[in-house]
């Protein structure tokens, strides 16, 4: 069975020493996240993933969803327990405002919950995740009558809420859609169509779920300017709150997939199902994309947290593992061999992928700390300024973080060997439920291109200027700290060619977009092991700080590792971006 521990030293060390999450006491529900409290939180979060959540894990995705004849959909029978403890500690609230019923704390500490949930069971973490993200929906773009009817009992846990995009013709390119809304002539509208790839759809965990859905309105304009954006019940809600009669919409089918087994993957029939818009006709798509953006975002999270827990498991075995003596002579002479932990190969991969979960839960959480400004500073220059950071690291957060998830689930699988590969050590799961992150809320290389073509030039590159400013002043103000050396030195020669790329692509994309396209997923690649680099440099003062507490020796070594080992791998990243001609659309489509 595999093993689970949430990261809350790591976790504590970014909040207090690197973030100095207590700077922002003066932002709202930032006063309440006392250090005392967040202790208190992080500590609570562990219990609840490693006792109650990480033992489900793989027999959920053995068990998987089953439907029944009617359309019902039951979850594992284990998480139906698992998700109550949950919804009686009060999770699903922590951020959410306090007149709906959270507890208003900042999004930062359930960024932190989200990872430890993930880790522990992935699959059944996505039921929540996906209510917060209807939630965010509702809250930004609800009228006061549905925020009233809809969210006390969403952030409570006792409904759920699932977002309908993907139709079987369509999946990114949403103008594509036929779902089709025509007005009931009493403010609500009949809901007619299919939707595919919905997660959470339909289950019984919760008593009712509340889905958002995108459609268009009769007569609405062709593609993307013609989609409107519905709340769909499952369960009709009456006037005073209790549930009423059931909707017309239906899980159709379960899909079978490579993981997540653990969560229902419908089709969902959509058959004059009653639904009422959300916010402005034919504007669905910017409020959908609320929920998309805190999707992404969420979705970068599912990257470190499976990689996090694939880690665990293969430091535990490498540790228990015997084969083979030790290049120095044997560290385990009373024993018939040494365990593999003493295998140079078997520790440079593990610390890669430890080099690498350190740096992106820093950024993950500098990134969720940036949202909280963006959304409850009363400064208007530091929401911009923090609105910017979000747009800028959203993509690479989820693109990045997904890719090297994956890869990092891989190599640990690959310190089991053949145990790996069968399912008992649960290793194949954890390559399995990552693969699902690089597809899902906008594949990755969706991602790039939005990097790209959106968020480089977006308002003349301010956003992107402000960040390689500010790695900028950080390499200036500690390059005479000689301790600090091993980690602004290659930093400060990453951010040269990522500057480099930049402005590669400011002068090539519009003479050369296939160039651009090709070059786009190296260059989200490159960014994102500069900030991760960034990151380390960070944490590395902040543990200078902190000499001789326990953990900082290991942190500075680890991070010294991630700039000796992978920041040189930005040079490779530019040497594709800027090869010049490119060859990728060289071949005509028939010649594939």
């Amino acid at each position: 069975m595999p093993v689970y521990k949430a990261p809350v030293a790591d976790t504590s060390f970014i909040l207090d020493d690197v973030l100095q999450l207590s700077r922002h006491a003066d932002l709202p529900g930032f006063a309440d996240a006392t250090p005392d409290t967040v202790a208190a939180i992080l500590e609570e979060g562990a219990k609840l993933t490693e006792t109650s959540w990480a033992p489900t894990n793989l027999p959920g995705d053995q068990e998987g969803c089953t439907r029944n004849a009617d359309g019902s959909v039951a979850a594992p029978k284990a998480f139906k327990a698992a998700y109550e403890a949950y919804v009686q500690g009060g999770w699903l609230g922590l951020s959410a405002p306090e007149e709906f019923g959270g507890q208003g704390l900042p999004t930062t500490l359930n960024t932190v919950m989200q990872e430890f949930a993930s880790s522990a069971n992935l699959a059944l973490a996505m039921y929540p995740g996906l209510t917060m993200g209807a939630i965010a929906a509702l809250i930004e773009h609800g009228s006061p009558e549905q925020k009233a009817k809809y969210l006390p009992k969403m952030i409570e846990g006792a409904w759920s809420g699932t977002m309908n995009l993907t139709e079987p013709h369509c999946g990114t390119d949403l103008g594509l859609i036929k779902t089709k809304a025509v007005p009931n002539g009493d403010g609500g509208y009949a809901i007619t169509g299919t939707k595919i790839f919905i997660s959470a759809g339909e289950h019984d965990l919760t008593e009712n779920i509340v889905h958002l859905v995108l459609a268009r309105i009769e007569g609405a304009p062709a593609g993307t300017k013609g989609i409107s954006l519905f709340v769909v019940p499952k369960v009709l809600v009456n006037d005073d709150g209790s549930l009423g009669a059931r909707n017309g919409v239906s899980c159709g089918s379960l899909e079978h997939k490579m993981g997540i087994h653990g969560n229902a993957t419908c089709v969902m029939n959509y058959d004059g199902a009653t639904g009422w818009l959300v916010g402005e006709e034919n504007r669905g798509l910017a409020a959908m994309f609320v929920m998309m953006n805190e999707a992404r975002l969420a979705v970068g999270v599912q990257g470190l947290a499976v990689s996090e827990v694939a880690y665990q498991n293969a430091v535990a075995y490498a540790k228990d593992r015997l084969q083979g003596r030790s290049l120095t002579g044997p560290k385990n002479p009373d024993g018939p061999a040494d365990p593999i932990i003493v295998h140079p190969d078997v520790r440079r991969t593990l610390m890669t992928i430890r080099a690498i979960n350190e740096a992106a839960r820093a950024l993950i959480l500098r990134t969720a700390l940036e949202s909280d400004i963006a959304h409850r500073s009363p400064d208007a220059a530091a929401r911009q300024k923090a609105l910017d950071f979000l747009g800028l690291m959203t993509p690479v957060v989820k693109g990045v973080f997904t890719d090297l998830g994956f890869d990092n689930a891989v190599k640990a699988q690959q310190m089991f060997g053949g145990h790996g590969y069968v399912e008992e050590w649960g290793m194949s799961q954890f390559v399995r439920d990552a693969r699902i992150t690089m597809i899902y809320e906008g594949a990755n290389g969706i991602q790039a291109m939005d990097l790209v073509g959106r968020k480089l030039g977006k308002d003349g590159g301010r956003a992107v200027m402000a960040f390689f400013g500010e790695v900028q002043a950080f390499c200036q103000e500690n390059g005479g700290d000689a301790r600090m050396q091993p980690y602004v030195g290659p930093l400060a020669e990453g951010l040269g060619r990522l500057q480099q790329a930049t402005m590669w692509f400011m002068n090539n994309a519009m003479a050369k977009p296939d160039n651009a396209g090709a070059g786009a997923t190296d260059y989200m690649h490159l960014f994102g092991l500069v900030a991760m680099g960034y990151m380390w440099g960070l944490m590395a003062k902040a543990a200078l700080a902190r000499e001789g507490a326990p953990g900082m020796a290991e942190k500075l070594v680890v991070g010294r590792f991630y700039m000796e080992r992978l920041m040189p791998e930005t040079a490779a990243q530019v040497a594709r971006i800027s090869a010049g001609a490119d060859t990728t659309m060289a071949l005509s489509a028939d010649a594939f």
